[in-house]
């Protein structure tokens, strides 16, 4: 008598531990849920409303969120990251973290060494990585339409949150540079390549450790392949339209996208007429916070690595602390001294 065929076991529900009920967590429930996780939420504030709209169960404690959950994903203010993440750690759980992975480059280099040495996975949400033009830009250069990248531009602007709230204080909110515009230090060295040096200018000046509710920066990063990446970042005056884009020139042409368009990416080549890149319409693209979640929940159960992983946020936050010192100093910032440096104080 032959033995029964083993039947293969259906995978154990998704139990998510959500700590923060924000802006970002807003987009994370309704991503987990059609992931069909059962979602723990826990907040100083705002837990129930949450729950009620994307039928959450509200816990009391961190500590039970830590007991129950399988992923634990932080979103919230920037500053509480490392000490979640590393409570986390000790209770040997994923962890999923919106971005920046924390404030400062020597602390998210110690929250990747205990994760290592415990054995957890944790990867930050930089869901930029996920949104479809910029998707579209890292495939059409990594296949070389571009030819080799010369120069790249990437700005971002929005209604400013300092007004009165954490955002304002450098040491919570690390400013516009490590706020906002962190998603576009990760797009320009996923895109151009890895990063030699970091020169920034901010107007106005942070003073005393405030940052301006309205203020600009501009970075300047060059590219170990030669490419030069311009950044810009603007917290705008209260009720300034969202936007984002970029332009980059390689030696075969040049692409653009300007979220303003909404019209997809246009690509031009030398000798070819007319060659768009296009994007479809937003109501049949995924949203990118389900293709970010997905992916990472693959992964954490023995799934291939994600797009985006634990070191790619730490040198996010390098990059941003390099332009930081870069506007305490006046001076051009080397990446390698930079770490260098960063290491041995370790």
């Amino acid at each position: 008598m032959r033995n029964p065929e083993p039947v293969a076991s259906e995978p154990t529900q998704l139990v998510v531990g959500l700590i923060g009920a924000g802006g970002i967590a807003q987009m994370h429930a309704p991503a987990w849920k059609a992931l069909g996780a059962h979602v723990l939420v826990q907040s100083i504030a705002g837990a129930e409303a949450l729950a009620a709209a994307f039928d959450l169960e509200v816990v009391d404690s961190v500590a039970e969120v830590l007991s129950r959950a399988e992923i634990i994903d932080i979103v919230t203010p920037t500053s509480t990251h490392e000490s979640i993440a590393l409570a986390a750690i000790a209770a040997g759980k994923d962890i999923v973290c919106e971005k920046p992975l924390t404030l400062t480059a020597e602390s998210s280099r110690a929250v990747l060494d205990a994760a290592t040495a415990a054995g957890v996975q944790i990867f930050p949400a930089h869901v930029v990585r996920y949104t479809a033009p910029y998707v579209t830009a890292h495939r059409a250069v990594t296949e070389g339409r571009l030819g080799r990248i010369a120069v790249a531009r990437f700005h971002r602007e929005g209604s400013s949150p300092a007004i009165g709230t954490w955002f304002q204080n450098v040491k919570l909110s690390g400013g516009v540079i490590m706020d906002l515009m962190l998603h576009d230090l990760d797009q320009a060295r996923w895109t151009c390549g890895e990063v030699l040096s970091v020169y920034a200018v901010q107007n106005p000046a942070t003073v005393d450790g405030l940052i301006p509710p309205f203020v600009s920066a501009h970075v300047t990063l060059t590219h170990v392949g030669g490419a030069i990446s311009h950044i810009h970042a603007t917290w705008g005056a209260t009720g300034t339209t969202f936007k984002t884009g970029f332009s980059i020139a390689g030696e075969k042409g040049v692409l653009t996208y300007s979220s303003l368009e909404n019209s997809g990416l246009a690509l031009e080549l030398q000798g070819v007429a007319d060659e768009g890149l296009t994007i479809p319409d937003a109501p049949v693209r995924e949203s990118p916070y389900l293709s970010e979640l997905r992916d990472f929940a693959a992964a954490f159960r023995g799934g291939p690595p994600p797009r985006v992983d634990a070191e790619d946020g730490a040198i996010a936050v390098y990059l941003a602390e390099a332009a930081q010192r870069s506007l305490d100093t006046g001076q051009v910032v080397v990446m390698s001294e930079l770490i260098t440096e960063q290491e041995e104080a370790a």
